[in-house]
């Protein structure tokens, strides 16, 4: 019986891991804000789909999950639930789109330092990142 539950372990434990992050970037805030906007590609090599539910950081009193919508000639922004991330694909967060949304940042966020991030997934375990701070107004993820 114990071969038995090992074996479901080993099977079951690679699906629940095999989210990566790749690119997580923040643009630079000016002094007194009080939000920042956090981007990067959300990979899934798992064969079942998955969900990102949430994020936290100490850079903020929390961390929204946003998009952009156009409704007639003009865009919004509107918090959503999350993010799914199809089964052996990936989910894109970038300027103008989905996003995460540092609410109440509790300093401005400076170009090259690197903010750590926890991302909550319903299946993955929580996933840390580094987002690192691009220039202010960068239009994409900063070289370094």
């Amino acid at each position: 019986m114990k071969h038995v539950l090992f074996a479901l372990m080993l099977v079951a434990t690679p699906a629940l891991s095999q989210v990566e992050i790749e690119n997580a970037w923040a643009r630079a805030t000016p002094p007194g804000a009080k939000t920042g906007a956090g981007y990067m590609v959300i990979r899934n090599k798992s064969a079942a789909p998955d969900r990102l539910v949430g994020a936290q950081s100490a850079a903020s009193a929390r961390v929204e999950t946003h998009v952009h919508i156009r409704e007639g000639d003009v865009y919004r922004m509107r918090q959503v639930e999350g993010y799914d991330v199809p089964a052996n694909g990936s989910f894109e967060l970038k300027p103008g789109g989905a996003h995460l949304m540092f609410v109440d940042i509790r300093r401005p966020f400076k170009e090259g330092e690197k903010i750590p991030v926890t991302l909550k997934f319903e299946k993955a375990k929580d996933i840390t990142v580094e987002f690192h701070v691009g220039r202010l107004g960068a239009p994409a993820h900063p070289k370094h």
